[in-house]
């Protein structure tokens, strides 16, 4: 029974292999993952012991005892984290190769448009102890998929939301909350041919209705009444550009509006900041600035589409709770990022698994092309 079980792991474990780039052996040597082969025979044993630490979340010294059992390899816990630390940069060129070979860019017909929609945000990633620093993950997930399709990991100092963050392609369509609601990564996008719809903040995001008069924001929301849509044009100022679009807006409900207000309550408390009077009225509405022509699509529209990014934090929480992504188990920088990037790894394998379960073959694996 356990030579056939072994027989079984590692038959399935051939048939992941199918799933990963080509040449990821040889990037293993190149990219320093395996500088040398002794007591770890190829890339092949390297990935299985790595991902028995990372993908099952067993302890380093488990992982030593599993792999030793199996016959993968014989190395110690110390050894198996040295070999960790090196993978790092191997897991990323993995990652980014499996989003290029299993992720296909397809553009989603939704409300009248045709845009590859990207959903982006980022979620912290905390090192253990009361003083462990935290680690920021930014994500772009394709909204007709809810495959990643960009990633990046930063440290402390990298943990700024911003579209600029984002490689951007004629027809895409970002979705973001107000973090990305600022003047300088909108007009990122829009210099590249894309478009967007985000939140924003009514401090932070200077609105003109021509290049020389304001955009009375607040005046307008008061106008909302009975589920009447807002719909105004606008521009921003970005050095001598202006950058042409809409804030759309409804008024929330009472329950709604008493919640975002509660919540900014606390926030402020926490943060022992005084809350101005602007931030609980404007709490009483939800507005987004869109570069996406009234033509193409209405205020409701806009406001489906935006409503369509809390996608995005159900895959954070997927990531989290599956995958326990969410806290960090290492304390050295050149191991956390490696384990960050193992974890995108496992979450990518299993995308592609998903992708390729979505077409039926007889035989049970897609063919190669000739």
């Amino acid at each position: 029974m356990g030579a056939g079980t072994s027989l079984d792991v590692a038959s399935d474990f051939q048939f992941l292999l199918g799933f990963l780039p080509a040449g990821w052996e040889e990037k293993a040597k190149e990219l320093g993952a395996l500088r040398r082969c002794r007591k770890v025979a190829d890339a092949q044993s390297l990935l299985r012991v790595l991902l028995i630490h990372v993908g099952e979340g067993c302890s380093l010294r488990e992982t030593a005892l599993r792999a030793k059992r199996g016959g993968i390899a014989d190395l110690s816990d110390v050894a198996i984290m040295g070999r960790l630390k090196r993978s790092g940069e191997w897991f990323r060129w993995m990652n980014v190769e499996l989003m290029r070979k299993w992720v296909q860019r397809r553009p989603m017909a939704f409300c009248g448009g045709d845009w590859n929609v990207r959903l982006v945000d980022a979620t912290r990633i905390k090192e253990p102890g009361p003083t462990g620093s935290s680690w920021c993950l930014h994500y772009c997930v394709d909204l007709a998929s809810l495959c990643c399709t960009q990633m990046q990991v930063c440290d402390k100092h990298g943990n700024g939301e911003t579209f600029r963050r984002f490689r951007v392609e004629s027809g895409d369509l970002f979705i973001a909350d107000r973090a990305y609601g600022v003047a300088s990564g909108i007009h990122h996008v829009t210099q590249r041919g894309g478009q967007v719809v985000a939140r924003f903040s009514w401090s932070n995001l200077p609105l003109w209705t021509q290049p020389e008069r304001k955009f009375d924001l607040f005046e307008h929301l008061r106008g909302l009444e009975g589920g009447r849509l807002g719909d105004w044009p606008v521009c921003l100022k970005v050095g001598e550009e202006a950058v042409w679009g809409r804030v759309c807006a409804v008024k929330k409900s009472r329950q709604a509006a008493r919640k975002a207000r509660q919540r900014a309550l606390r926030k402020a408390q926490k943060n022992a900041a005084k809350l101005r009077p602007e931030t609980l009225e404007a709490a009483g509405y939800l507005f987004v600035f869109t570069t996406i022509e009234r033509a193409e699509l209405g205020p409701r529209g806009v406001l489906e589409f935006y409503r369509s990014r809390w996608q995005i934090e159900l895959v954070f929480k997927r990531l989290k709770s599956l995958l326990g992504l969410g806290h960090l188990r290492k304390n050295d920088p050149q191991a956390a990022i490696a384990w960050i990037h193992g974890k995108l790894f496992v979450a990518l394998l299993l995308e592609a698994l998903l992708r390729h379960g979505e077409s039926f073959f007889p035989w049970g694996y897609p063919l190669e092309p000739p």
